[in-house]
């Protein structure tokens, strides 16, 4: 098991849509109710902007009702332990968690991962350290004494990975650098363009968008390092729910060949994935034997 821990009374979630999701688990719902919702609530990953992610994201909405005849619930939590929290309380029916969250979720859940971005033929992505080119931070030996932005304390490309990458090339955290923790991947990016980090790590594909959309320039920042490549975020469900609809759900997903909805995933398509294939992320957390009670309020 990776050696993470979460802090035990932690805050309650803020949700988009949270009185919808209070009230999806009364105690008097039937099994069968609970098996089979006449409504689904659909967890999204705040590693951006969580009203830019509702509102792209409203093609997914439409295609899962159509797909699946249920009303939909589309909710991003404030940060990734409410995520975890909310699937722990089986208050999430489907979420697409990052691979660390997911990894601390299925400790605290009954989850069932079922499907990752595919991208390029490959359900596999990279984070990557970058530096400020301002700041003359284009190597690691650049990185000592420095501060590090970082995502969210759960966050695998923002957050494990980076500080594997850098503790393989001799540089730890709280020794060698200053670690701030930011939240969300483009807070990452702006916080070293902008000379507040000079360094910090992020999902290379969302860095990449950003570069695209014209948010970061690369003249200002520079990719100091690449990480190795880790299994793609999954959707996962709730294990309890009934095996008909997990069937037309997994169908829903794994045939889904809409530009619309696949768009702000930044995918081609999704591919079948199964909780073997982040065997890796617990690796990854034995080795740099993180606690998050140190961040977790």
């Amino acid at each position: 098991m990776v050696s993470i821990k979460l802090k035990q009374g932690m805050t309650s979630i803020g949700l988009i849509g949270v009185i919808t999701l209070a009230g999806c688990t009364g105690s008097n719902s039937s099994t069968a109710e609970k098996a089979n919702p006449s409504q689904l609530v659909v967890a999204l990953l705040p590693d951006e902007d969580a009203a830019t992610i509702i509102q792209d994201n409203q093609g997914l909405v439409q295609h899962l009702e159509a797909a699946l005849d249920k009303e939909i619930e589309l909710v991003v939590t404030t940060d990734y332990s409410s995520m975890i929290e909310a699937a722990s309380n089986g208050r999430l029916d489907l979420a697409y968690f990052g691979p660390l969250s997911y990894v601390l979720a299925k400790t605290k859940s009954d989850l069932e991962p079922f499907a990752a971005r595919l991208k390029g033929g490959s359900t596999m992505y990279t984070s990557i350290i970058i530096g400020n080119v301002a700041a003359g931070v284009d190597e690691f030996t650049d990185i000592e004494g420095q501060t590090v932005a970082l995502g969210d304390p759960a966050s695998t490309s923002s957050r494990l990975f980076p500080e594997l990458t850098l503790a393989e090339a001799g540089l730890k955290s709280g020794e060698n650098y200053e670690a701030v923790f930011l939240g969300a991947h483009d807070a990452v990016a702006l916080a070293v363009q902008n000379g507040n980090a000079q360094a910090g790590g992020l999902s290379r594909p969302i860095f990449e968008s950003l570069v695209e959309e014209g948010t970061i320039d690369p003249e200002k920042v520079t990719i100091i390092a690449e990480s190795e490549p880790i299994p793609q975020y999954p959707w996962t469900m709730r294990s309890d729910l009934d095996p008909a609809l997990k069937e037309n759900i997994r169908t829903a997903f794994l045939e889904l060949n809409d530009e619309s909805v696949l768009g702000p995933f930044k995918a081609d398509g999704f591919a079948a994935m199964e909780d073997k294939d982040y065997n890796g992320i617990r690796k990854a957390g034995d080795i740099l034997n993180l606690d998050l009670g140190e961040f977790v309020q």
